[in-house]
């Protein structure tokens, strides 16, 4: 699936608001994601070997080496506290930092289709295991996963959340759910498409 096939079947999409039985309101989804008790945990894991986690583990080497992690996704990369780098991991564990900042008016989404393939390459490899974080791992690592889930295994936005909601608390910001909204009316029409045209 190509980036600019989504962007070209969308433009005329983003910042919609209309509500379909697969593609609810930001305000539902807001609705769904107060659902549920908050994560006590420094990593969760919410795939097979995809764990989602803050900046304590991010920075505990030993304890990352302890739980196996081959590969860290920073979707805070660069931002204070979270100074993860290539040097910092050395040769141990593979490194990909988005910039992100967590504010609504963020255009994350350019990061959606690179941060998947990063992660979907590190769960192609045999006994590799992956650490998406960020600084509180609730809004920019979990984004980034939910894109993952749903460019890479087809769910709704719906179904990603519930699907990360049943292992830790998340909560994208607004600003961040609409750009998910808007990849799950893509990567629906996408699918519309080819199913139409084969």
């Amino acid at each position: 699936m190509m980036a600019e096939e989504s962007v070209a079947l969308s433009k005329d999409l983003e910042g919609s608001e209309t509500s379909t039985p697969e593609t609810p309101t930001v305000k539902v989804l807001e609705e769904l994601l107060n659902t549920g008790r908050p994560s006590c945990n420094h990593a969760d894991e919410v795939w097979p070997n995809l764990f989602i986690g803050d900046l304590v583990i991010a920075h505990n080497r030993f304890g990352l080496w302890k739980m196996g992690i081959s590969h860290v996704l920073n979707a805070a990369h660069g931002k204070i506290f979270c100074k993860g780098s290539h040097d910092f991991y050395g040769t141990s564990i593979e490194y990909h930092g988005v910039p992100a900042f967590d504010l609504p008016d963020f255009d994350i989404s350019p990061y959606f289709y690179p941060a998947a393939e990063f992660i979907h390459k590190a769960l192609t490899t045999p006994g590799a295991k992956i650490l998406v974080h960020c600084a509180v791992g609730i809004s920019r690592s979990s984004s980034l996963v939910l894109a993952y889930l749903m460019i890479h295994h087809h769910f709704s936005l719906v179904e990603a959340i519930q699907t990360v909601k049943k292992h830790c608390w998340i909560f994208p910001n607004r600003g961040f759910l609409k750009q998910l909204r808007s990849l799950d009316i893509q990567l629906r029409k996408i699918t519309e498409h080819r199913e139409k045209n084969p």
